[in-house]
């Protein structure tokens, strides 16, 4: 049984966020991955709307496991996300956004 002890900083994501719901993450095979921060940049000059989700293994993306949801990120500013959420082998992190303008990036750490 892994003891998750040793934890390796990472970049879990770096994307253009688009209006379909999408996987910016998976969680490796007998891994699990802490979610520390998450920057969404809106590069328009319009309010645009996010969601992120942190989906379970077989899951879909939907209200019951969504961090943001039609969260406002005003024009030409930057959304941050500090604090830490564990997810497990096969989960996934999923983005979408109302209109294409927004980018995000996720860090973290992955134990094994």
């Amino acid at each position: 049984m892994a003891n998750f002890q040793t934890v390796t900083a990472v970049k879990l994501g770096q994307a253009a966020i688009t209006g379909t719901i999408a996987t910016l993450y998976t969680t490796p095979a007998l891994s699990k991955t802490y979610v520390k921060q998450l920057d969404i940049c809106n590069t328009t000059g319009g309010t645009l709307t996010v969601n992120v989700h942190l989906v379970p293994v077989s899951g879909t993306a939907g209200t019951a496991n969504a961090i943001y949801y039609t969260f406002s990120v005003a024009a030409n500013s930057v959304l941050q996300w500090k604090g830490i959420q564990v997810m497990n082998a096969g989960e996934t992190l999923q983005v979408k956004a109302s209109s294409t303008g927004l980018t995000i990036t996720a860090s973290g750490g992955e134990a094994v």
